[in-house]
């Protein structure tokens, strides 16, 4: 329909734009009398197209000026505008029934469409007015002629509820089942547009609630996508499908939900199969999880979904993280209170490939890692992108001594920061100086306070030797009980790459 209310615009855009003339001035004031002047005087001038293709008697039509129709008409009733427009077709488009009647009665052929296919019936039906349509049907409209896109009469008047209108063209003979390009009947367009009483009634004349759409959606998940309640409630109540899926697999309650359409929800809720949502591959709780839907989030927890479950392999490959679970999308979200709502509902913070408390850490958000860790998360996770044993939390959470201090604090492994497989040999040029001065001392400080025994390596003593502001930490060193240093630990030259999680409109 985009199409179509882009062609309209144009057309008044055009209409509002184009130069006045005399004549154009007489009809539309409706002066009979001027008009017959300019006859006498320049009769030629009333044939005479505009760059459109229109003569005075499309004027006349169009705004619906039957005195000035009636003294134009001469032989000209079935002539066409460049765009393939008779006056009857203008003056149904406007809703001049009196015009129409006249150029009816004059011999208009009542089924000549424009180029675009649509005849004066279905221009009638599409801005509606009962008595333009109830004339074109008395004089012969064919009631199931269709535009370039496919629409019929029938699903203009649906679209825009006109219920007397679908009434009457049904009682003509209208298709109940007539497709659009996109594969849509009329039902659906009444679903789409709100119009539950034309609902009701396509039903009632025979059309299936169940019919979908080309890309499989059906009335019921059109209607909750746009959020009409009455509609779905007439729709569940004729005994739609609420398991029925489109053809990317998403069921009405997952359009509902995405859509923030609470009290839908709550209908579809009881309706809704849980094995269907499994197969689905995608449950709601993600959608509500990423598109921060708190309240619904709550509901279907109180429901009964499951907050463990896993996006399927296709729908988790649309991410570069390959997230899973409803929890990540909330971390990644920076949603603490949703977050904490699937904890305390059991939700498992160790599921993902990628950590949870990795995007918390490396992002600086303190009360979402503190509320992961109380929450059993793996302070010990490791990012697969990572080459070496070093800590994934602690390499990401260097910024943040408060973070770090948590993860410690909480079991982070901090003896593998101080492990290098070349220990007192001389490293490699790649392990440069430059890598242990972006280490500030107050981090390495803490790290030893972790670790019951280590020894540094030779790269390790030498930067402490270059130091003088780190004093403090030469006499933790000279300790007789620090071993130091991680394969690949301290002395790593670069950081594993971190994808930072952006909201996402994949679901």
């Amino acid at each position: 329909m985009a199409v179509r209310t882009t062609v309209n615009v144009l057309f008044v855009f055009w209409f509002c734009c184009r130069e006045s003339s005399p004549l154009l001035k007489v009809i539309m004031d409706g002066d009979a009398e001027a008009l017959m002047d300019l006859v006498r005087q320049r009769p030629a001038s009333l044939t005479e197209p505009c760059d459109q293709g229109w003569v005075a008697l499309h004027e006349a039509a169009f705004y619906g000026q039957l005195q000035c129709v009636r003294i134009l008409l001469r032989g000209q009733v079935n002539r066409c505008t460049l765009k393939n427009e008779t006056a009857l077709l203008l003056a149904a488009l406007r809703g001049n029934a009196s015009c129409v009647e006249f150029l009816l009665k004059h011999g208009a052929n009542v089924n000549t469409a424009n180029k675009l296919r649509e005849t004066p019936l279905f221009l009638a039906c599409e801005n509606p007015n009962e008595e333009v349509v109830e004339l074109l049907l008395r004089y012969g409209a064919q009631v199931n002629l269709s535009s370039s896109q496919g629409e019929s009469p029938l699903h203009e008047a649906c679209r825009h509820g006109a219920l007397m209108i679908c009434r009457r063209l049904l009682d003509a003979g209208a298709n109940l089942k007539a497709r659009n390009v996109y594969q849509i009947q009329p039902l659906f367009s009444a679903a789409q547009n709100g119009n539950a009483e034309t609902l009701q009634l396509l039903v009632q004349r025979g059309a299936d609630v169940n019919e979908q759409a080309g890309d499989g959606a059906s009335p019921l998940y059109e209607a909750c996508k746009n959020g009409h309640f009455p509609v779905v409630q007439a729709l569940l109540t004729l005994k739609a499908d609420a398991n029925r899926a489109t053809n990317s697999d998403l069921l009405p309650l997952h359009v509902a939900v995405r859509k923030n359409h609470k009290r839908i929800v709550s209908l579809l809720i009881p309706l809704t199969s849980r094995v269907r949502i499994r197969t689905c591959g995608i449950s709601p709780l993600h959608i509500a999880a990423d598109r921060n839907r708190d309240e619904i989030l709550e509901l279907l927890i109180e429901s009964g979904f499951d907050v463990n479950a896993e996006l399927s392999e296709e729908h988790s490959q649309m991410y570069e993280d390959r997230r899973s679970t409803a929890l990540y999308f909330s971390v990644s979200n920076g949603n603490l209170e949703a977050a904490e709502t699937l904890l305390e509902a059991g939700a498992n913070p160790n599921l993902d490939i990628f950590n949870p408390l990795l995007i918390a850490v490396r992002l600086g958000w303190t009360d979402m890692a503190e509320l992961l860790v109380r929450y059993g998360a793996d302070v010990n996770a490791q990012m697969s992108t990572q080459p070496s044993s070093f800590p994934s939390a602690i390499l990401l959470g260097m910024e943040s001594l408060p973070i770090l201090k948590l993860l410690l604090d909480n079991g982070c492994d901090a003896r593998l920061c101080f492990r290098c497989e070349y220990g007192l040999r001389p490293h490699p040029a790649a392990i440069s100086s430059s890598c242990f001065c972006r280490i500030s001392g107050p981090i390495i400080s803490m790290l030893l306070d972790y670790v019951g025994h280590a020894h540094l390596c030779s790269r390790l003593l030498d930067i402490l030797e270059s130091r003088s502001d780190w004093a403090s930490i030469k006499l933790k060193v000279q300790q007789p009980c620090w071993d130091i240093f991680s394969e690949d630990g301290l002395c790593q030259e670069a950081e594993p790459e971190f994808i930072r999680p952006e909201p996402s409109d994949k679901i």
